[in-house]
C-alpha cells in the first residue's frame, strides 16, 4: 500500500495535491510519502515481532538525509556501503551502533572511519579486506567488530545485474571457503568475528532463494559451533521484491515465516537491511509533458524527465506505472504511446507502447514505485540539473533537497591555469 491516491480527480501525495507541488517547484521532482515509509517499516517489524531483529535500512535505495532519518525516528538502523553513506546515516542521526558496513571495496580510509565512529560492525567481503582491517585495528589499540559476508552460490532468480548471491558474482567470501577464512577471521587479534553476513540480491520475488541462502548459514553456523566458534548476531541482508506492476511479490509476514522455519532456534540477533521494500512504493517521480510527436509508426510523449533521473528503465529495463495527474474520466480510451525524456540517447525511454489515456503538453503525470533507486541513481548527464526531492507529511510538504543551480553545476568545474 502507498499513500497516492486520487482525491476529486486529481493525484494527491498523502493529503497533498501534486499540482500544488508541481506548481511551487516546477517539474520533474520527487516526492516521498512520510505514512508510507513509516508504514512499510512497521509491517516489516510486525513480521518480525518475537524475534530478535535490528532492522538497518539500506541507504543506497534512497540516500535523502530526511528519509534515512524519517525512519530513524521510528527504530531503523542503517546499511551503509560507503564513506559517503555512513556519514548520510550519522548525519541523519542513525546512532553509530545500529549501522552496519558492507560492500567489497571499501578504502583503508573508509574502514578507518567506520573503526573511529565506533560503528555496529563492519561486514568483510574477502581475504585482503580482512588483513588490511586487522592492520588498521591493532594500530588504534582496539578489536574492530566484524561480520564476514558469505557468498552462498544461490541464485535469487531476479535480475542478472542486481544478483549478488553467486559464485560468480563478485561479493562475498566463496561459501566453499568460508569455514576456513571464518576460522582465521576468529584467531586475528584486531578482529572480533559478531556476524555472518549473506545476502544474494535484490527485487526477489520469490521465497525460495531465501530459504537456499538462509539454510546454508544454518549449516555454517552449527558447524562453527561444533568447533567452539560462536557468532552472536546472524545478518541476512535484504532483497525482498515489490509490486511494480500487477505481480504482487512475498509479503513481509510470509518473508519472516521463512526466517523462523530456517534460523529462528539458531538464538542471537538477526540484521535485515531492507532498502527497496521501505522507500520504493513510498515516492513518485512527477514530470510534466513538452511535446507529442507523431511518428510514422508511433505517438511519443516527450516529457521533462529523463534516464538522467531515473535511469532504472534504461538500464534494467525497469517498468513504472505511469498515471496521469488529473484523473482520467471512467471509460476513456487508452491507446499505445511511447514515453521519452530529452536525453541524446534512445535509451532515454520510460515505456514503449504502453496503453495511457490521452496525453497532451503540459499534462503532468507521475511514474509510481520510484522512491527507491531513483534520486540515489540520478546524474547531470546532458547538463542536465539535479532535480528537487519533496517529502510530505500529512497536508504538509517540505523540498528536502533543492533544484540545482546553473551555477552549482558549473561551479563545480575548474579550468586550469594555461586556459
Amino acid at each position: 500500500m502507498n499513500h497516492f491516491q486520487y482525491v476529486n480527480g486529481i493525484l494527491h501525495a498523502e493529503a497533498v495535491p501534486v499540482p500544488a507541488v508541481a506548481e511551487a517547484i516546477g517539474t520533474p521532482f520527487y516526492c516521498y510519502s512520510t505514512a508510507t515509509l513509516e508504514r512499510h517499516f512497521q509491517v516489516l517489524k510486525d513480521a518480525v515481532s518475537g524475534l530478535d531483529a535490528l532492522i538497518c535500512y539500506a541507504i543506497k535505495a534512497n540516500s535523502n538525509l530526511a528519509v534515512i532519518r524519517t525512519l530513524a525516528a521510528r527504530g531503523a538502523g542503517a546499511d551503509v556501503v560507503s564513506g559517503g553513506e555512513l556519514r548520510r546515516a550519522l548525519a541523519a542521526g542513525v546512532p553509530a551502533d545500529r549501522i552496519v558496513f558492507s560492500g567489497v571495496g571499501k578504502t583503508p580510509d573508509e574502514l578507518a572511519f567506520a573503526l573511529d565512529s565506533g560503528i555496529l560492525e563492519i561486514n568483510v567481503e574477502s581475504e585482503p579486506e580482512l588483513e588490511e582491517l586487522n592492520a588498521l585495528a591493532l594500530a588504534r589499540g582496539v578489536r574492530a567488530p566484524i561480520g564476514l559476508r558469505v557468498n552462498p552460490d544461490v541464485d535469487a532468480h531476479t535480475h542478472e545485474k542486481i544478483t549478488t548471491g553467486r559464485k560468480e558474482d563478485k561479493f562475498g567470501i566463496e561459501w566453499t571457503r568460508a569455514p576456513q577464512i571464518l576460522r582465521r577471521a576468529a584467531a586475528m587479534p584486531g578482529l572480533e568475528l559478531a556476524s555472518i553476513a549473506v545476502h544474494i540480491g535484490s527485487q526477489l520475488t520469490e521465497l525460495a532463494p531465501f530459504a537456499d541462502a538462509f539454510r546454508r548459514l544454518r549449516d555454517l553456523v552449527l558447524s562453527l559451533r561444533s568447533e567452539g566458534i560462536s557468532v552472536r548476531r546472524l545478518d541476512l541482508g535484504g532483497g525482498l521484491g515489490i509490486p511494480y506492476d500487477d505481480q504482487p511479490p512475498p509479503t513481509p509476514a510470509d518473508y519472516a515465516g521463512v526466517i523462523r522455519e530456517t534460523l529462528g532456534d539458531l538464538g542471537g540477533r538477526l540484521v535485515l537491511e531492507p532498502g527497496r521494500m521501505l522507500g520504493g512504493n513510498a515516492g513518485i517521480l512527477v514530470s510534466r509533458g513538452i511535446y507529442v510527436k507523431e511518428g510514422e509508426t508511433r505517438r511519443f510523449v516527450i516529457c521533462d524527465a529523463g534516464m538522467n533521473d531515473l535511469v532504472r528503465p534504461a538500464m534494467y529495463s525497469a517498468f513504472h506505472t505511469i498515471l496521469p495527474v488529473a484523473e482520467p474520466a471512467p471509460g476513456t480510451p487508452l491507446a499505445p504511446v511511447d514515453v521519452v525524456g530529452p536525453i541524446c540517447e534512445s535509451a532515454d525511454t520510460f515505456a514503449k507502447q504502453r496503453p495511457l489515456p490521452p496525453l497532451g503538453r503540459g499534462d503532468l503525470i507521475a511514474f509510481a514505485t520510484a522512491g527507491a533507486y531513483g534520486a540515489a541513481m540520478s546524474s547531470i548527464y546532458n547538463s542536465r540539473l539535479l532535480i528537487p526531492e519533496v517529502l510530505v507529511k500529512g497536508d504538509d510538504f517540505a523540498v528536502v533537497r533543492p533544484r540545482q543551480t546553473y551555477e552549482e553545476m558549473l561551479g563545480a568545474d575548474r579550468i586550469p591555469a594555461w586556459l
